[in-house]
């Protein structure tokens, strides 16, 4: 089977939900960083990490955001390395940031 005849099926449509679901994730954890940072009062440091946690959420909304509307088409375009990269770095991040805001 060449990749003229392939049939992608549901796969476009699974991986646009798993990108979903992940900025979906992305943003309740922004929302409790929130949360967390105004809950013991705004310190300085808690002001950085939560606004170091909104930049790697809105980083990664506009990976997300890019991926799903390219996923559009009956063929989509497959991820960029730069756009991988961006995707895990603001993740990782996220996940720094509000392991940091606990501490």
């Amino acid at each position: 089977m060449t990749a003229e005849e392939r049939d992608p099926g549901l796969q476009p449509e699974r991986t646009r939900l798993a990108w979903r679901r992940t900025t979906l994730s992305c943003t309740v954890a922004a929302v409790l960083a929130v949360k967390q940072a105004l809950h013991g009062g705004a310190t300085g440091a808690g002001v950085i990490a939560l606004s170091l946690s909104t930049l790697a959420w809105l980083g990664f909304l506009l990976v997300a955001n890019r991926r799903v509307q390219s996923m559009g088409g009956a063929r989509p375009r497959p991820l960029t390395a730069a756009g991988a990269m961006t995707a895990a770095a603001c993740t990782v991040a996220l996940a720094v940031f509000a392991a940091a805001m606990l501490f």
